[in-house]
């Protein structure tokens, strides 16, 4: 009966089956009814010479929707639920007596019979145009455990395949259907072979075919696939923790940058910098709410506008805070910090008014979805967030035009001449009152952008800045105050230095010993990693 139904597998896959016919009730009925052996015997039948009905009744036997009606038909239930029936041959809906429902009859299922129907579905999915169907396939053969009567099929499959992502998927399961062989040199072979596909579920099936294993030699290669198959995992597992580390230190560096040039340039300790970031995420979910009002055709744009949109928000709220309240305050750092912690109250107060104190959603564009795999060979588990990605590019592209701005532009000579010695800049006609004004709002823009990346990765509410303001200072002061080099560094061996040590004592234990770090270097540095140069400084 194995026989008849692996062929009936072969025969569809290779398209050498006789043309499609329609599916009769007797065929239904045959493979609802009756002995395992014939039962199995007629799935090989039908997928032998499939029509579209074939997977459809083979689907609801699977899922246990299928009933048998008192005159014998086959029904199919619509949903798991009973729901409206439908006749398994034809597809044309079946309507009822009321009084019919208890006449029904339940098909009597087993384990070998539900693999069976597995099987045959994924065979036929095997010659599927779609190359998601024939990877799901692959992968339901391979979990279907071991079988070496599915070889043949799988090396017929193995033949025509085309892409690499589903080939090593159908070698996957070709090698887990020979760990199943009675005979131990077909075991050792797949052993081997399962070495060389590294991936969870390799390790999963190593430790299952270890646990049932008897046979010494066929053990021993057993151990040596999941050592290697374990070091890949390991490697790449480092591999993503590099990749995080990076990933939150371009965050870090988003956030920070703007907190540098206005703490570096004024020597304000601005405990609201992380309600502008706020203010960024909102602008950005305001302009997706626009875009899927008004614009759903051109939604994975929305998010160029929003850029711009989250930078002038908090530019824009930035400088009305420094005209109204901090440029007051200046060289009083303690007063700064008390009034700006008032003010980031007041911030997010405003905004649980306006919005609620739900978090919102913000939406990803669809290019921002998926991810990327890097050597999918080697590491087929190991693949990089393209929204990831997306942000430390982004964050590159920022710091890029930061630097061009401060070295390249009037505005960034001013603020560099204002950072050095207020008094001579001040004495050579330099605006420092606007200045002060331009580098606020510079730095809440930059804010501003920080919390249109963020909300692409975390929650939306009126919390968000409170989650970074502490790790924002601790990367600018660690850095040297006012230097974009210093920032960078900092940013960097904190992102990477948080989530090393995460993997080792928790998060909680690595944000403390990041900052009992941070503590012991002021101590010995208090200028940071890099030192303003200048003759206010030297003197």
């Amino acid at each position: 009966m194995r026989r008849a139904l692996l062929l009936g597998w072969i025969l569809a896959l290779c398209g050498l089956a006789p043309p499609a016919h329609a599916l009769t009730q007797p065929q239904a009925l045959s493979v609802a009814q009756g002995e395992t052996d014939d039962r199995i015997a007629a799935i090989g039948k039908l997928v032998a010479a499939p029509d579209e009905r074939t997977a459809v009744l083979l689907q609801a036997l699977s899922d246990e929707r299928v009933k048998l009606g008192p005159d014998q038909r086959v029904l199919i239930a619509t949903d798991a639920g009973g729901g409206p029936f439908v006749d398994a041959a034809t597809g044309a809906a079946v309507t009822l007596p009321p009084d019919a429902s208890s006449s029904l009859e339940d098909v009597m299922l087993n384990n070998r019979l539900r693999g069976e129907f597995d099987g045959a579905l994924a065979a036929l999915h095997l010659s599927s145009a779609d190359k998601a169907e024939r990877l799901a396939a692959a992968k339901a053969l391979m979990d279907a455990g071991g079988d070496d009567a599915r070889v043949a099929l799988l090396d017929t499959a193995i033949a025509k395949e085309q892409d690499a992502t589903v080939l090593g998927a159908l070698k996957l399961a070709r090698a887990a259907a020979l760990a199943a062989s009675p005979e131990a040199a077909k075991r050792l072979a797949a052993a081997k072979l399962l070495g060389e596909s590294h991936s969870p579920e390799t390790r999963l099936l190593l430790n299952q075919r270890l646990s049932d294993e008897q046979d010494p030699e066929v053990r021993r290669a057993l151990q040596r696939s999941l050592r290697a198959v374990e070091d890949t995992l390991a490697w790449g597992e480092r591999l993503g923790a590099l990749f995080t580390g990076i990933s939150l230190a371009s965050i870090l560096l988003l956030v920070a940058l703007g907190l540098a040039i206005t703490y570096g340039l004024m020597g304000v300790i601005n405990m609201a910098h992380g309600e502008l970031m706020m203010i960024g995420a909102y602008a950005t979910y305001l302009v997706q709410v626009a875009f899927r009002q008004w614009l759903p055709g051109w939604f994975d744009a929305y998010l160029i506008v929003a850029m711009p949109a989250a930078f002038l928000a908090s530019a824009l709220v930035g400088a009305a805070l420094e005209r109204t309240v901090i440029r007051w305050l200046y060289g009083r750092p303690l007063e700064t910090l008390l009034a700006t912690w008032g003010l980031s109250l007041v911030l997010m107060q405003a905004v649980r008014s306006l919005f609620g104190a739900q978090n919102v959603a913000v939406e990803s564009p669809s290019w921002m979805g998926g991810s990327l795999a890097l050597l999918p060979g080697l590491m087929p588990g190991f693949a990089l967030p393209a929204n990831r990605l997306v942000i430390i590019v982004f964050a590159l592209v920022v710091l890029g035009g930061m630097s061009l701005l401060i070295a390249r532009t009037r505005l960034g000579l001013f603020v560099r001449a204002v950072t050095q010695n207020r008094p001579i800049a001040s004495c050579m006609g330099v605006p420092t009152a606007r200045v002060d004004t331009y580098a606020f709002a510079l730095g809440s823009g930059l804010a501003g952008l920080a919390g249109c990346a963020l909300s692409q990765v975390g929650n939306v509410g009126p919390d968000l800045g409170q989650s970074y303001i502490v790790d924002a200072f601790m990367v600018v002061v660690l850095g040297g105050v006012g230097q974009l080099a210093g920032t960078v560094l900092a940013a960097l061996g904190l992102g990477l230095a948080n989530k090393a040590l995460e993997g080792v004592v928790g998060a909680v234990l690595a944000k403390i010993a990041v900052l009992l770090f941070i503590i012991v270097f002021i101590q010995k540095r208090p200028q940071g990693l890099f030192a303003v140069k200048g003759r206010a400084q030297e003197s």
